[in-house]
């Protein structure tokens, strides 16, 4: 048997920061995660997002340090419509998120736009510029 992909884990910072914005693109977590050192949310179809802070990441391995070079993660989030992705990207970047990528019409056929979380790594904003039966 093989193992079975549950949880994306992201290590962030700053936990309330990071709370807000994945809470902006819609994910539940639970109230009060803000005072937890490891928080999950439950996505669609059972998968797990989890964030850990630096502090509890060190405190079962204290030579753990942040990568350098670029984000940490990347995730994709597919909104309703082209219209949705420029939305959602005006929403997050008129809160103060920074955008990466503004929303523009991808050769590969989706509306695409980047904006950047509390810790900077690329999060992706799609949706199919055809209906495309998903």
């Amino acid at each position: 048997m093989s193992p079975r992909f549950d949880v994306v884990g992201i290590v962030v910072s700053d936990l309330a920061a990071s709370l807000a914005f994945y809470r902006r693109l819609g994910i539940a977590f639970p109230e009060g995660s803000e005072d937890q050192p490891h928080v999950e949310a439950v996505l669609p179809g059972g998968l797990r997002l989890a964030l850990d802070t630096e502090d509890t990441v060190r405190s079962f391995h204290p030579a753990w340090r942040p990568p350098t070079g670029g984000g940490r993660v990347g995730l994709a989030f597919r909104c309703a419509s082209p219209a949705h992705v420029d939305a959602t990207y005006e929403d997050l970047v008129g809160a103060g998120y920074h955008g990466e990528l503004k929303p523009w019409d991808a050769f590969w056929g989706q509306r695409y736009a980047v904006v950047n979380d509390p810790d900077g790594n690329g999060i992706d904003l799609f949706a199919p510029l055809a209906d495309d039966g998903a």
